[in-house]
């Protein structure tokens, strides 16, 4: 089981892990259409973040941001390499989902890309309810990003 708790940014395994999780989105994404922050984005007061831990070992990264209208965001979901297809996604999806509950958001919803490095975490999402919908928040129809929802 993974120890799931809030973070505050400054371990240094947190940041390498959201430093890798930038780099693969820049090398995955066409230029206009990457939107992971880097880490004075996720230290906004409308996101909170929480890491996943296997002993003294980060396993994943996720965030929830709140958006106006009793919505929200997931953000910078990441599974450390070493941790891949053990559970960790799922788990950080379910305290995230959680949490969006707890603060009575009426939608769940995120951005993402398109392409086969895409395609675990979009069966991640579509096997928690998430449905392909409409741009949200400040996101525009760009070609390449991909919009999930769900109704909570």
């Amino acid at each position: 089981m993974f120890d799931i708790r809030p973070d505050d940014l400054t371990h240094p395994q947190t940041r390498a892990l959201l430093a890798l999780h930038l780099a693969g989105m820049k090398a995955g994404s066409p230029p206009d259409a990457v939107f992971a922050l880097d880490l004075s984005g996720l230290q906004s007061p409308d996101i909170q973040l929480w890491t996943a831990w296997e002993g003294p070992a980060i396993a994943g990264v996720g965030a929830l941001r709140t958006l106006p209208d009793r919505q929200g965001e997931i953000k910078s979901m990441r599974t450390h390499p070493d941790h891949l297809r053990r559970g960790v996604g799922a788990a950080l999806q379910r305290q995230i989902i959680a949490a969006a509950r707890a603060r009575q958001k009426a939608r769940l919803s995120l951005e993402t890309g398109k392409g086969a490095a895409f395609e675990p975490a979009l069966a991640l999402y579509r096997g928690q309810g998430f449905v392909d919908g409409e741009a949200f928040a400040d996101y525009r129809d760009n070609g390449f990003s991909q919009f999930l929802h769900l109704t909570l």
